[in-house]
């Protein structure tokens, strides 16, 4: 009875069915994790509006990409392995926490202690994916595939933690590196992936989830410029409107023109490679959203016959324009996918039955 007991409350980590016609919904525990991060996205935002130049830009974009890295390595595990033991639950639990520790050690500049900090938080987050990937290599068919992504990541999550212990510039080149390496794990292990791709409807709806949550931010600043203003003018009216006319035709523009989270199927090199652009191309989306939210709360705030600073002006604009070009990256991998997918549907040969 009590190994009975044991092991439902530990079991080995599966992959989720393989058939294409299963269908697979977020559930509220994963909704729950990604408000986490978002979270921690919110938090990373606050200097940026504190100090919207280019070194704060900076700054913002760096630890943003931590971020969402490590959110997208979380998400790709789930999507594609299915665990919900006691220890997934735990290491879910663990994750969450470092996500409020990478947060709370994301106020100042690059150089501070506190930077070093936000490094060796990632660097745990990374960890603990190394452990998921470990108990997933009892599954025969996906033993390569797990050991380069759990190599791949301990080696960068090593030089993370060593950068802790570095001052800049070195601490700088250390993180160069460890990137580097982080990024191009998942590229590494492209064609053992190709067997047992992530969801098709599940992983796009992630990513749809954290997009409306932060198109939900962006809102969220664009209400905190209306606060700021003490006597409503019509600039600063007509300001806030456009703000939210542009939160509106971005979530138009992501889910209905580029059809951002609709479902992706990978089973050729082209569509892994689609699949790696779809993915990638969300970081200058997120990233340009966020940078855009911050500009317009900005421009709302403004008194009468203010204007924004050069330099405001221009991030403003080139993280508009990058939000927009990067809906259209995504909006032709997955219209394309979709072309691809539809001619290869009709070039199969028509089953013949009999007494046809």
């Amino acid at each position: 009875m009590d190994n009975l007991y044991l092991r439902r409350l530990i079991q080995p980590t599966r992959l989720w069915p393989a058939d294409p016609h299963t269908s697979r919904r977020v559930t509220w525990s994963e909704l729950f994790f990604d408000l986490i991060f978002v979270a921690a996205v919110s938090e990373v935002g606050k200097p940026l509006s504190a100090d919207y130049s280019a070194a704060g830009l900076l700054r913002y974009c760096f630890l943003f990409l931590l971020i969402w890295w490590a959110w997208s390595g979380h998400t790709l595990f789930t999507t594609r392995f299915q665990s919900d033991d006691l220890p997934q639950k735990f290491l879910t639990l663990v994750q969450s926490f470092i996500a409020a520790v990478m947060a709370a050690n994301a106020r100042d500049a690059l150089d501070s202690r506190s930077s070093a900090g936000f490094g060796a938080a990632y660097a745990g987050m990374r960890l603990v994916l190394v452990i998921q990937y470990l108990r997933a290599r009892r599954i025969p068919e996906t033993r390569t595939l797990t050991t380069r992504f759990a190599v791949g990541f301990g080696i960068a999550a090593l030089i993370w933690i060593g950068s802790a212990f570095t001052a800049a510039p070195l601490r700088y080149w250390l993180w160069a590196l460890a990137l580097s390496i982080d990024f191009a794990t998942p590229w590494l292990a492209e064609r053992h992936g190709m067997h047992v791709p992530p969801h098709a409807e599940h992983f796009p709806e992630r990513y749809g989830l954290f997009t409306i949550i932060l198109l939900g931010e962006f809102i969220a600043e664009v209400m905190r410029g209306i606060g700021s203003q003490e006597y409503w003018s019509f600039p600063a009216a007509s300001t806030a409107f456009g703000g939210m006319a542009f939160a509106f035709l971005l979530r138009w523009l992501y889910f209905d023109g580029a059809g951002g989270a609709s479902e992706r199927r990978v089973h050729t090199p082209d569509e892994m490679r689609r699949f790696h652009v779809w993915n990638y191309a969300h970081l200058p989306l997120f990233l340009g959203l966020g940078a855009a939210g911050v500009g317009v709360k900005h421009l709302i705030a403004l008194k009468e016959g203010q204007h924004l600073h050069r330099e405001e002006a221009i991030i403003f604009t080139a993280s508009s324009a990058l939000t927009l070009l990067s809906l259209a990256v995504i909006g032709v991998v997955s219209k394309r996918g979709s072309r691809v997918r539809e001619e290869s549907s009709l070039s199969r040969p028509v089953p013949h039955y009999a007494g046809q």
